[in-house]
């Protein structure tokens, strides 16, 4: 028998909805039962497509036993934190607060009847193992404390949920210098693994944001350990493994440190970033099989998970129970797909294919490559692979619509739109698509089920990834509208989040504040820093006051930690250097490619009849011919 779950719209709700736990969605009903029963609070975080969600489901959830003892002590709760972002937030700060270390997924919390939390953890087995407490023993205490109101037990958790409220961030400040450049490549260089590529060890995340800001600083000194930090990470990346050469995109990230093992999950957003990068790589340092790796992670997105324009958030690891089940070959698959390739030396194949009959992946294979160089057969290989994974199931995906996400995927095919011109012609219809099912008279949303109307009105990042997005736009077609609606919503932003310098994540029943640091992918405050410092030059210098204000107030971090904050990092080197701005006419600013200096933007200005460029106050030079500006850029500098 389904429970209450079963009239949600979430995916990852709706895989709950036969589990003998009585769960509720988020909902006021389910805190004034606890209330009126005098019951404790069971609330776990997770969503579609994390692994370790599906064995706690599998061992815990599923079992019967211990959904008996809970549904008659406890009130659960059930919440996709990527349908509600800011309860995820401000409990993953609990787990912190709780534990002093990161949580992660699934999240698991206790609360007492008035909803005041008291112990917080991730994964837990259904019974005491090694040092862990089990589920089954753990809920058979804080049901008996609940029951006989113990003292210690409510005491803390008023302790804790006063450490819980939104505190100030102190207002002390330090000078922004350049100086912040060398620490962070001192910081990089310390981190970078010169093996394997990367940053750290196993688990291996592709760390995009540290990359980019990298590539940023290249462009503006040319430093070859820095560039060999870049170049190797990416090539690292590109032989396969946790990119997948078959169907293309990338997973999660790697589970050790050569990159071949990956967690099978993809992410739009780290397909979306991925993607940006490699096709910026690919030209920044010429390279054709960036451009490859940009495109295959593209034509991926756009083939499986893409419907009416619009991006799915994630596809699963777990096929059928069993991760990876999808991605994975037998040996002797391999050799027959080789054979249909017409493959002369089989030997030679396998062992650039760095397979064996052992496999590498519990028994079974992971296609990757020994070099970059793809041999002249791998091609028709990659065929022959395909008709095998076209006859297994597909991992579960996630058909959720996420505005941030997909304002990710849709920037990186308008970068990607400038060397093949389908691609931007995908991003504008996806961007058209976007705009009218999330924003709704007025207001934007977070996310929704494809052909659903949205009802989770949006949080900071979503209008800080969609207003970077649509400048984007603006630079890839000269459009003003993309720029008029950047800009409008950059305003309800400021007015929404922004206080003195602060950003907040969100300011309803969960005020957060924003995080800093570039997680899984870049923090919203360095989006909208960065959308407000585009603002300033192509519009108004008052948005720079608040990217400056921004940028102040986390001065002390930024300038000790810069590492852990890499898209604040270079949008603080752009404060400091300063843009530039080319105003042209259309005519001429369609024929612009791409220029060294990394902080320019195009203006289109149809009362002039050539290339003027500018600083934030003034106009320094012009030039009739695009090949000339490089060098005159040089000269403002």
């Amino acid at each position: 028998m389904s429970n209450r779950l079963s009239f949600e719209d979430s995916p990852y709700l709706q895989q709950h909805k036969d589990n003998p736990f009585d769960w509720y969605p988020w909902c006021d009903e389910a805190f004034e039962q606890a209330r009126r029963e005098h019951k404790a609070i069971f609330i776990s975080i997770g969503y579609s497509s994390c692994h370790w969600c599906h064995v706690m489901e599998h061992d815990v959830f599923e079992n019967e036993e211990i959904a008996a003892f809970v549904n008659q002590h406890f009130i659960c709760i059930k919440v996709d934190r990527e349908e509600r972002p800011d309860i995820d937030k401000h409990f993953q700060e609990l787990h912190v607060l709780l534990n002093r270390r990161s949580g992660g997924w699934p999240l698991s919390i206790f609360c007492t009847p008035q909803n005041k939390p008291f112990y917080a953890a991730t994964y837990i087995p259904p019974h005491n193992r090694e040092q862990m407490m089990g589920f089954s023993e753990l809920t058979a205490i804080i049901a008996e404390k609940v029951a006989i109101n113990d003292e210690k037990l409510f005491q803390n958790a008023d302790e804790i949920t006063g450490f819980m409220k939104p505190k100030n961030m102190p207002t002390q400040a330090t000078q922004l210098d350049e100086k912040i450049m060398i620490q962070f490549s001192k910081q990089a260089e310390h981190n970078f693994d010169p093996i394997n590529g990367g940053f750290s060890k196993a688990p291996k995340f592709p760390h995009t944001s540290t990359l980019k800001t990298l590539m940023t600083q290249e462009s503006l000194e040319s430093d070859q350990e820095r560039q060999n930090i870049i170049t190797h990470t990416l090539d690292a990346m590109a032989r396969g493994g946790m990119f997948d050469l078959i169907d293309g995109g990338f997973c999660r990230y790697s589970t050790e440190e050569s990159w071949l093992i990956p967690h099978f999950e993809k992410m739009t957003y780290d397909n979306a970033l991925l993607c940006e990068l490699y096709a910026r790589a690919s030209v920044q340092f010429a390279n054709p099989l960036y451009a490859r790796v940009a495109t295959q992670t593209a034509d991926f997105m756009m083939k499986f998970m893409m419907e009416d324009n619009l991006f799915y958030s994630a596809s699963d690891a777990d096929t059928e129970g069993e991760e990876g089940k999808y991605f994975v070959y037998r040996y002797n698959d391999i050799l027959q797909a080789l054979q249909n390739s017409d493959v002369k030396n089989i030997e030679e194949a396998t062992r650039l294919l760095v397979i064996s009959p052992e496999g590498n992946f519990e028994g079974h294979c992971i296609i990757t490559l020994e070099t970059l160089v793809r041999p002249e057969w791998f091609e028709r290989f990659v065929i022959e692979c395909k008709k095998i994974r076209e006859i297994r199931a597909y991992p579960f995906i996630d058909r959720k619509i996420n505005t941030a996400w997909n304002a990710m995927m849709i920037k990186a095919l308008l970068v990607l739109g400038r060397q093949t011109p389908h691609y931007h012609q995908q991003a504008l219809a996806s961007l058209e698509s976007l705009l009218s099912t999330m924003m709704l008279n007025g207001q934007l949303y977070h996310t929704t089920l494809i052909h659903k109307v949205p009802k989770i009105e949006a949080f900071l990042e979503d209008y800080a990834y969609l207003s970077n997005t649509l400048i984007e736009a603006y630079q890839s077609t000269f459009e003003e509208q993309y720029l008029i609606q950047a800009q409008q919503l950059a305003n309800k932003a400021l007015e929404l989040f922004y206080e003195g310098g602060a950003w907040y994540f969100s300011r309803g029943k969960f005020p957060t504040i924003c995080e800093l640091d570039d997680g899984s992918y870049p923090s919203a405050v360095a989006v909208m820093v960065e959308t407000l410092l585009d603002l300033g030059s192509l519009i108004d210098g008052k948005y720079r006051h608040f990217a400056f204000k921004s940028l102040e107030y986390v001065s002390i971090k930024l300038m000790k930690s810069p590492i852990y904050t890499p898209k604040l990092t270079e949008q603080t080197v752009r404060y400091l250097k300063g843009d530039r701005i080319i105003k042209a006419p259309k005519s001429l600013l369609q024929q612009c490619g791409t220029l060294t200096y990394p902080f320019v933007l195009f203006k289109r200005d149809e009362t002039l009849k050539s290339f003027l460029i500018c600083g934030e106050n003034s106009c320094f030079a012009s030039t009739e011919e695009f090949q000339k500006l490089d060098a005159l850029l040089l000269t403002t500098l």
